[in-house]
């Protein structure tokens, strides 16, 4: 039994989507995976992973690929490092170095097919118990853990989950929840809608809770599959049309680093929260607009 310190218990697993090639971030990405690009002095999946823990899933799978071999170096234990932390007694390095509490497993996509290929790699896995799925390019910044909230939803619907944000302005560019008439049903998700076409304003965000039926549908559409990336939105799609999907709207903020713009307001947003860079960011914004250094 799994227990984070927000108290669930259960047998929730965790699944982290991290195979892809990271083109935006290029050239940096040519040999440093996107998940280890630092928001602080941590790389952004290591937030991924300490959400997962607060929520209570101790078993975590990374998907990845033959070039990110750094993944699992970064989650192994630095045994020469942690030998000259000890001889100098400094416990506050221990500390940063420690692995996390949490068994990680990875598993290689060795073609990039697409999502839903990705997911199949993780099926043995998962078994027959749910799982939390999260693409990195979504942090979370709030009181309660994202992960937490999805496994709450679950618990009162017995569904899988889509985790979701109110965007007031225009929504064509996201994927978007058709609300059923309980509001909290998943009655239908349109990709991309065409502007004034949308079905409403709640936003799908990179993190799902799927049951192990998920799966099931994930492995049937594979096999109709006929060629070309493959996509996980086939099992999703299933699943709606089944009545077996809610959503819950995220309580805190998501911070999307999937492209440099992005990326840049979560380092901004982490050093404005850190009491020793908060003043080296409050001298650079007085010298920009000041027109000249301070």
């Amino acid at each position: 039994m799994a227990r984070g310190p927000f108290g669930y218990h259960g047998r929730m697993k965790g699944i982290i989507v991290a195979a892809g090639y990271g083109t935006r971030f290029l050239p940096v990405t040519k040999t440093v995976p996107k998940e280890l690009l630092p928001v602080g002095t941590k790389p952004s999946i290591a937030y991924i992973v300490e959400e997962f823990i607060a929520s209570g899933i101790s078993d975590i799978v990374i998907i990845s690929s033959r070039r990110k071999k750094s993944l699992e170096d970064y989650f192994d234990r630095e045994v020469e490092l942690e030998e000259i932390f000890r001889r100098e007694g400094r416990a506050d390095k221990l500390a940063a170095i420690a692995p996390p509490e949490a068994r990680i497993f990875f598993v290689r996509q060795t073609e990039m097919r697409g999502t839903g290929h990705a997911l199949l790699q993780a099926r043995a896995f998962v078994g027959g118990d749910p799982c939390v799925v999260a693409y990195p390019d979504d942090l979370h910044i709030g009181a309660r853990p994202l992960a937490l909230q999805l496994i709450e939803a679950h618990e009162r619907t017995g569904k899988s989950v889509m985790a979701t944000i109110h965007e007031a302005g225009d929504v064509s560019r996201y994927g978007v929840v058709d609300p059923g008439p309980d509001g909290v049903s998943v009655a239908g998700f349109v990709e991309k809608p065409a502007r004034g076409k949308e079905p409403s304003h709640e936003v799908s965000i990179g993190r799902y809770l799927y049951t192990s039926e998920f799966f099931d549908l994930l492995e049937e559409g594979w096999k109709a599959h006929t060629g070309g990336e493959y996509f996980h939105t086939y099992a999703l799609d299933r699943l709606i049309a089944k009545g077996k999907v809610a959503f819950a709207r995220v309580e805190g903020e998501r911070l999307d680093t999937g492209d440099p713009a992005g990326y840049l307001e979560a380092i901004l947003r982490d050093a404005a929260a850190n009491p020793s860079l908060r003043p080296v960011l409050e001298r650079f914004a007085r010298g920009l607009l000041g027109g000249g250094r301070s």
